[in-house]
């Protein structure tokens, strides 16, 4: 059965869209503050409350293939729990949300969701590994 018709690969496949949800949801986010405080396009600097929106987003866009690729090679490779991967995911979005939430309100309150992504990252980083040498094992010792 391929992995994606899984449990693992299904809980990780609504994850993936729960992120880019996230991700869309920070673009309309700074499209209103272009609107609210009349920045035209394609200036990416003027009022601070914009400024913060548009970190927010390409702070996020760069996290983004890092973590698809993560969640995904866990997901293909890490069996023993298969739905841990998608499990850890939820907790990044959820992280990435805090982050946001924080970062709006003040620079300095982005620490706690920030350093949940960064946690979920490296779980995910550790997963596919375990997982990649589990299955290279496997396949050599055939």
């Amino acid at each position: 059965m391929p992995v994606f018709a899984t449990l693992g690969g299904l809980l990780s496949a609504a994850v993936t869209i729960l992120a880019v949800i996230l991700y869309f949801y920070m673009g309309i986010k700074v499209g209103q503050m272009r609107g609210r405080h009349d920045i035209k396009a394609p200036a990416i600097s003027g009022h601070p409350e914009f400024e913060r929106a548009f970190r927010v987003q390409q702070n996020t866009l760069e996290s983004l293939p890092i973590f698809f690729a993560l969640l995904w090679l866990a997901t293909i490779y890490f069996h023993a729990l298969a739905w841990l991967p998608a499990l850890i995911g939820l907790a990044w979005v959820i992280g990435r949300a805090l982050y946001m939430r924080g970062y709006m309100d003040a620079p300095e309150k982005r620490e706690l969701g920030f350093g949940i992504a960064a946690a979920c990252q490296i779980l995910l980083l550790l997963l596919a590994i375990y997982g990649l040498v589990a299955t290279w094992m496997a396949v050599n010792a055939a």
